[in-house]
């Protein structure tokens, strides 16, 4: 006692805006349940397993510590399970996560030599006593920082509803044999809950579906509500109603009044219709989602280094996905585990590891690969009865990924793709003072985009990217014959492509690789190209080249379009690919002998009307769909006016900005200086930022947007130069080799959007394919190399 009682002035009482650990070890991912427990530095208030709180006590000469120790319970074997009401999980009324329950028993420990006094105890120090009570009443900072939550999203209350305008002209709608007013479809029917019009809903991308006819009529009408027929039953609240002007499925809170207008008794109706919801649970548990999780097949449990699987915290499988692939090259395996300890990172971390990247992707990296935590759990899967794991949770690291990005700390489901993205540009970053130890930059590649104009001159510009986004050209696809027995077969028996039940019966266009490779690389036209030899504008050609071939190609195929209620859907194809590549065609040649340069000069004049302006189009098309004009001019002009579905993407993000009404200004305005600078690091000429940041209103992403698409525009050696001549500084250090390469992980996604369903990572380990689903990791035998929406490959050198 007088070894704690001289310790005390280490001790601290905890204040509310202290962030206090004590579930997970910061460094590694021992717990409470670890053999050696957790320790709880009584100063710092970051926890530390056994093995590691002497590195803590070394480095800071904090010696008081509260140890907390968790054992199982013994639960009787009859226990009755908890029915869920909820679709949650680790909330009230939800989903029962048939853990063990723990008990804790704690004790105060006095660094270095392990003193160990028993807590509670009146004997304690009142000060240690307050302070242990403190941390043991607070909640632990981890979960604060990450619910452990995952809930459905709530239809909310129409404002349309409470004041809905209802026609007094004398339709009275029967209880079955419905049928659109425009057309002959039987299905799909919505009844306006205005003037009683009964019309089919949107045509599907593929062509099915309805034919707009109710959307159609909104548009002429602007009566706002409409509910879907055959959804309708005594439980109101199931009914689908969708509300055009707020673009979603809400709640009628007078629906029965509404529908009793009409001569419709609820009580009586019958459920015919699935609603929007329902068709979309439908399809996740289709056959994608079996297939890529290979449900149904026998597998084999893995375990050992390189095998451990990632705890979901809640729509979490997007980074577990992604990170275990990242975590199976070359690159990230040399940086975070073989070439560094856990020790050396934590050395180099600032006061607290949890919010240092380099510690905490040191930390997964340690947690994947060692195989530590890679053991069977003390209990087999309840399901199938075989050995599992129980994973790692990556909560630290994705509370410092994820730090100041709205959406990735959010505990909704994100784009696998966007957050590879968003981990390569922060390791970039913090690797900045170390380039040769970035690695990033085994991702990294350079591309080439030359555009020839009609007077026969020629512009070059050149870019870095880290992955080749693939759009899919159905027109290839190598069983038509079998798609068109298909379509003739489905349209005889009267059915649409959702309502068919069994997958084995569905043929899907099966498209080579090579053919969207073949599609990236080939040139296309470029329309009021403005020439700076012609002095006007013109048609030009464009071709893409890579100038560098990285040591991992990451493809992204472009799956999702527009489906069913304007929601971003996929595309149902099959992509054949095989185990090797070769995309030496593929490396751009820079200026040819005999190819003349376009003069660099643009007159200021085309720069004043180089002001961004909506391809009409896309806005017409965008229109069509239902939204409104002014937004989908800003869409079109937001995306460069890449295209329908990009110009979707961002509505759906922005619908909710605050100027997201507000007219759309063609005046400049002095250019911020920060942003110039800006744009100068990231290689472009200062009078090319300048020009570009005037034309974008100042916006540096819309202004290195405007750089992309006026290449005429750039003055700076480093647009114009060709692949022969000296590389930039910044081209110098891209990592380069053949064109042949080799795949090894894939990551598929089931669900009908990017931001639902989950995703599924499968990697080439030791000669043999193991699926990665998040905690459950097993030999693969059937991996769904066809249903990818990442590919990775590695490049063959020699």
């Amino acid at each position: 006692m007088e070894l704690l009682r001289s310790n005390l002035s280490r001790v601290q009482i905890p204040e509310p805006t202290h962030r206090i650990y004590k579930h997970e070890c910061c460094l590694s991912f021992d717990t409470p349940r670890s053999e050696g427990g957790l320790f709880v530095d009584m100063n710092s208030f970051l926890a530390f397993g056994k093995d590691y709180v002497t590195w803590n006590y070394e480095k800071h000469g904090n010696s008081v510590y509260l140890h907390i120790k968790q054992t199982p319970k013994s639960i009787p074997e009859d226990r009755p399970l908890k029915k869920p009401t909820l679709l949650a999980i680790g909330v009230d009324g939800g989903f029962d996560n048939n853990e063990p329950e723990y008990e804790e028993s704690y004790s105060i420990v006095i660094l270095p030599d392990f003193v160990s006094l028993p807590f509670p105890s009146v004997e304690l120090p009142e000060k240690v006593r307050i302070a242990v009570d403190t941390v043991l009443s607070a909640v632990g900072a981890e979960r604060k920082e990450q619910v452990a939550a995952w809930t459905a999203e709530k239809k909310q209350v129409s404002e349309r509803a409470l004041a809905l305008p209802q026609f007094k002209n004398g339709i009275v709608i029967p209880p079955s044999g419905w049928k659109c007013a425009k057309c002959d479809k039987t299905e799909n029917l919505w009844l306006n809950l205005t003037d009683g019009m009964i019309l089919c809903g949107r045509k599907n991308w593929d062509g099915t579906g309805g034919n707009n006819h109710a959307v159609e009529h909104y548009k002429e009408t602007a009566y706002p509500l409409a509910v879907k027929l055959g959804t309708i039953t005594a439980d109101l609240e199931a009914a689908d109603v969708y509300s055009y002007p707020e673009d979603d499925s809400v709640l009628d809170p007078l629906l029965a009044q509404h529908l009793a207008h009409f001569g419709i008794d609820f009580s009586s109706m019958q459920k015919t219709e699935m609603t929007t919801a329902e068709r979309e649970l439908d399809q996740n548990t289709n056959f994608d989602w079996n297939r890529i999780q290979e449900s149904g097949k026998e597998l084999v449990p893995v375990f050992g280094p390189g095998y451990t699987g990632l705890v979901n915290l809640g729509n979490s499988c997007y980074l577990a996905a992604t990170m275990q692939i990242v975590f199976s090259t070359h690159s990230f395996i040399s940086r975070y585990f073989s070439h560094q300890s856990l020790k050396m990172a934590y050395e180099m971390a600032p006061a607290d590891p949890t919010l240092d990247l380099n510690m905490q992707l040191t930390k997964l990296g340690h947690g994947l690969l060692s195989g530590k935590y890679s053991i069977p759990a003390t209990e087999k899967d309840a399901a199938t009865g075989d050995a599992r794991q129980e994973g790692i949770p990556p909560r630290m690291f994705k509370n410092v990924i994820a730090a100041s990005h709205a959406e990735f700390s959010s505990m909704r489901q994100q784009d696998a793709l966007e957050f590879f993205l968003h981990l390569l540009d922060k390791v970039e970053r913090v690797s900045n003072t170390s380039p040769d130890l970035d690695p990033s930059r085994s991702f990294r590649f350079g591309v080439e985009e030359k555009i020839l104009c009609s007077s026969g001159k020629v512009t070059y510009k050149k870019r870095d990217d880290c992955i080749l986004p693939l759009s899919i050209p159905l027109h290839e696809a190598t069983n038509k014959d079998e798609l068109e027995a298909f379509h003739n077969q489905k349209a005889g028996k009267g059915v649409e492509e959702n309502d068919i039940r069994s997958t084995d019966e569905i043929v899907r266009p099966r498209v080579p690789l090579e053919a969207c490779l073949a599609n990236f690389a080939s040139s296309e036209q470029v329309h009021d190209f403005y020439s700076t030899a012609l002095k006007g504008k013109t048609t030009a050609i464009k071709s893409i080249g890579l100038t560098s071939f990285p040591d991992y190609l990451v493809l992204h195929m472009r799956k999702f379009v527009m489906g069913e209620g304007w929601v971003p859907k996929k595309l149902d194809v099959y992509i054949d690919v095989p185990d090797v590549i070769d995309i030496s065609y593929m490396r751009s040649k820079g200026l040819q002998p005999g190819e003349e340069l376009l003069p660099d000069s643009v007159p200021e004049e085309v720069m004043e009307s180089a002001q961004p302006v909506a391809n009409e189009e896309i806005v017409a098309q965008l229109v069509s769909m239902g939204f409104n004009q002014l937004h989908c001019q800003k869409a079109a002009i937001n995306t460069s006016n890449a295209g329908v579905e990009e110009a979707t993407n961002w509505l759906f993000s922005h619908m909710d900005d605050p100027d997201i009404d507000a007219p759309i200004s063609n005046k400049t305005s002095d250019v911020d200086q920060s942003s110039v600078d800006t744009l100068i690091s990231f290689g472009f000429a200062e009078e090319v930022a300048r020009k570009a940041l005037k034309a974008s209103g100042g916006d540096i992403e819309k202004a290195t947007d405007w750089i992309f698409n006026n290449p005429n525009a750039s003055v700076s050696d480093m647009d114009v130069s060709s692949s022969n001549s000296a590389q930039t500084p910044a081209q110098s250090v891209l990592p380069d080799g053949g064109g042949k390469y080799k795949l090894f992980g894939i990551v598929s996604h089931m669900g009908t959007s990017v931001h639902c369903g989950h995703y599924v990572a499968h990697i080439l380990k030791e000669g043999r394919w193991v699926i990665f689903n998040d905690s459950k990791v097993g030999i693969s035998t059937d991996p769904p190399k066809d249903m990818g929406y990442l590919y990775f490959f590695q490049r063959i050198d020699g």
